[in-house]
């Protein structure tokens, strides 16, 4: 947990430098979560150029916006995804350069945690899979899904999960060697 914490903390201190207009603290914040965020909205947009136009939508609205994060409401780093999830999602409503998505469509794309969980829903209560997965406890049934339903990486499912690295991890290894146990 000390992991995460330490970087939400830098992200935090990082966004509130912005506020005071410090640009180095912007180009430090850029450097440290464009690459996780462009992956956020490349998921939701399907091209890497409009993914990567999303991410540098968002660092401006931070420029220009910092004052308006307070951190007693969550993290930087939620706050940098949301406004990323939001941009993306709105480049796909605009639909100028896309395929036209219905609503219900964009509101599943922009939670990852409810395609999971509708993805284990959808099995069978038949299905020696989900039998399997509702063997296992919560945390380690969801980062399997995550991870293996909705294509995040290990890092992405700790943040939606808020959790350590090293446990996600550990969880999804345990849960992966239990499900071949139960499937075998």
């Amino acid at each position: 947990m000390l992991h995460v914490m330490h970087d939400q903390i830098d992200a935090d201190g990082l966004l509130l430098r912005i506020a005071k207009g410090e640009r180095a603290a912007l180009s430090t914040l850029f450097e440290s979560e464009a690459g996780r965020l462009v992956g956020i909205a490349q998921r939701i947009l399907r091209r890497r150029d409009l993914a990567e136009e999303a991410v540098q939508d968002t660092f401006v609205a931070a420029w220009r916006r910092a004052g308006q994060f307070d951190p007693s409401r969550g993290n930087a780093r939620g706050w940098l995804t949301t406004i990323t999830r939001n941009r993306a999602l709105n480049m796909l409503r605009d639909g100028a350069r896309l395929e036209f998505h219905d609503s219900e469509v964009l509101a599943d794309m922009g939670d990852r945690s409810v395609d999971a969980t509708a993805a284990f829903n959808a099995l069978s209560d038949r299905d020696a899979l989900r039998n399997c997965l509702g063997q296992l406890d919560e945390p380690k049934r969801r980062a399997i899904l995550l991870c293996y339903v909705t294509g995040l990486n290990h890092g992405e499912a700790a943040a939606t999960m808020n959790a350590p690295l090293g446990t996600v991890k550990a969880w999804i290894r345990r849960g992966v060697v239990a499900l071949q146990e139960c499937l075998s």
